[in-house]
């Protein structure tokens, strides 16, 4: 599934769509570490070695670069899981999928927990704009569980009566409440559990042999 990010960048040229783009990663990385309130245009464009003008030529404010913020950490999180995401059509997919995740936490100890989930958790109440933002971000990668989950009531793995949308939504909500509680205790346990919790459900829904 080809991503859905509209970077806006038709009108630029080869040049300046580079220079919008080190301008994006530069600040996605100071937000990351920083959050959105402890970062500044100032601190942007130090990383970045761009000026004020440029900054402002490429967009309208703080706000509008940090909507591509938030994109452009949807799209660092499907480069990383597309693979498995996308693979996530039967029930040893969606195991691999599971697994992937499981031990990329645990190779950071929780720290950072999820990019979207922490820029939620600092936006969605402050910012519409944002909010709609990261809605429609969550809602791209919940869409490759969905598809996957209709695939396999097509192929007969899960049963008729399985509703895919609902299943994608409880398997999204259990990995960001486990990766949530996995960042508070540096330990992926919570990730693992909540996991196997949502894969479990699913499994209800596995017509017997």
């Amino acid at each position: 599934m080809a991503t859905k990010i509209h970077r806006g960048t038709a009108r630029l040229t080869a040049r300046g769509s580079l220079t919008r783009a080190r301008i994006i990663a530069g600040a996605t990385d100071l937000v990351y570490d920083q959050g959105v309130a402890g970062t500044s245009l100032d601190d942007i464009m130090a990383a970045t070695g761009t000026s004020k003008s440029q900054l402002y030529h490429y967009f309208a404010d703080k706000d509008a670069l940090i909507l591509e913020v938030i994109r452009n950490q949807l799209a660092k999180i499907i480069a990383g899981q597309g693979t498995e995401l996308r693979a996530a059509r039967s029930w040893d997919g969606l195991q691999r999928w599971r697994d992937h995740v499981v031990e990329s936490t645990r190779a950071t100890g929780g720290v950072g927990g999820c990019p979207l989930g922490s820029l939620s958790s600092e936006l969605a109440d402050r910012s519409e704009s944002a909010r709609r933002v990261l809605a429609a971000c969550f809602a791209e990668w919940e869409e490759y569980l969905l598809d996957g989950f209709r695939a396999m009531r097509a192929d007969g793995e899960l049963s008729q009566d399985a509703d895919p949308q609902s299943l994608a939504t409880t398997v999204m909500a259990a990995l960001q409440g486990g990766l949530l509680l996995s960042q508070a205790t540096h330990d992926v346990q919570p990730l693992e559990l909540a996991l196997d919790m949502a894969l479990g459900h699913v499994r209800h829904y596995r017509p017997e042999d």
